[in-house]
């Protein structure tokens, strides 16, 4: 088949595209390469700025790209945001994809309108979220601005045209899939995000005889929204507590290659304090080998069907249970080499590109 990939997020479109072809398919990936992580791409499509005349020179240049767009078998699109464009220029160029190819498919793997509906509708569906803990509404800049955003807005109209009209729509994490569940269960399907294993990396794995790596990654403006400042606070308070047993490997806003580094050098990596599953940063940990505390509820391995496999520690939104978590490991540092195997394992068994890119095949032929 002939397949059109438009957008990125953390390289899951580039890496979906290279299991596709190794299954002999032809794929182009046209995207802005995920901003400053600058992932590989077949079309690049980045807007330099921000103001009139960017806004001007990028619609010329997307309208100019919009011919190499056209005739292909699978057009998917990472979100309804799938453009550096408001959301009403993006509905014509949706409407010129649609009528220019055979079929054409929506990604679940961020941030939308049915995943911001889900998580702010009362009684609360999940026990937490990026918008609460328990019963207990979460109110910060980000939230506030992602609500602000997507209900009841442009955004929130395109995102809900394009789910209704579109051939199918895949969702990459358990809550994704849990928010278009109700609405659009017969053209909905769970995938999970493809990612390579390293094996190889497993010659750092943890033997003892030095401190416990602990690597948190801080993107500044999300922060808050991630919840890596509660697990920062728990982690300076594991160090300051077991000085001669840890250390703390602290990233802020670096590009994807050092991030890489980072990763291969640390033992274990604290991230998305609010999911209920691994995203492609938890999964870039594990497939590296490395222990991953964060977000890892029982629904996440139900959806995949995964019986055995608990490579990661899972928290909840609590500095208290961070702390306890990362001490009871510290505690049984015996256990670290073979929850590092288990999480090359686990990745090898859900997350491979090629097997992942036939789940998608399979979805694509039968929608």
């Amino acid at each position: 088949m002939k397949i059109l990939l438009i957008g990125e997020y953390s390289n899951v479109h580039w890496t979906l595209a290279e299991g596709l072809r190794n299954l002999g398919h032809t794929v182009c990936v046209a995207s802005n390469g995920d901003f400053w992580k600058n992932y590989r791409r077949d079309i690049s499509l980045i807007r330099h700025s921000y103001n009139t005349i960017g806004g001007v020179l990028y619609m010329a240049k997307v309208y100019s790209t919009l011919p190499f767009l056209r005739g292909y078998d699978i057009v998917q699109i990472i979100n309804p945001m799938f453009l550096e464009l408001k959301a009403e220029r993006l509905h014509p160029i949706y409407r010129y994809l649609r009528r220019n190819n055979k079929k054409i498919f929506m990604g679940a793997f961020g941030m939308d309108a049915y995943w911001v509906e889900y998580a702010t509708k009362k009684p609360y569906n999940l026990r937490y979220s990026d918008f609460n803990i328990g019963n207990r509404e979460i109110t910060n800049e980000y939230t506030k601005g992602q609500a602000d955003d997507w209900l009841e807005t442009p955004k929130s109209r395109l995102n809900k045209y394009i789910a209704n009209e579109c051939n199918g729509i895949i969702a990459g994490m358990y809550e994704y899939h849990a928010a278009y569940l109700e609405k659009h269960a017969q053209k909905l399907t769970y995938i999970p995000f493809p990612i390579y294993s390293h094996p190889e990396n497993l010659c750092n794995i943890y033997s003892g005889g030095r401190k416990v790596r602990f690597f948190i990654g801080i993107q500044r403006s999300r922060s808050v929204y991630k919840g890596t400042d509660i697990m920062l606070r728990a982690l300076e308070r594991l160090k300051a507590d077991y000085p001669h047993d840890c250390e703390i490997l602290r990233a802020e806003n670096i590009p994807f290659k050092e991030y890489q580094k980072m990763i291969a050098d640390c033992d274990v990596l604290l991230d998305q304090l609010y999911g209920y599953s691994p995203g492609m940063n938890a999964l870039l940990a594990l497939s590296n080998g490395k222990i991953v505390v964060g977000g890892a509820e029982e629904e996440c391995y139900e959806i995949l069907g995964e019986k055995s496999l608990r490579p990661m520690i899972n928290v909840i939104p609590d500095e208290e249970d961070v702390y306890r978590k990362m001490e009871e490991l510290l505690k049984h540092k015996e256990q670290i080499p073979q929850m590092q195997l288990d999480s090359i394992k686990y990745i090898e068994r859900h997350h491979s590109p090629d097997k992942v890119a036939r789940q998608y095949i399979k979805f694509w032929e039968t929608h």
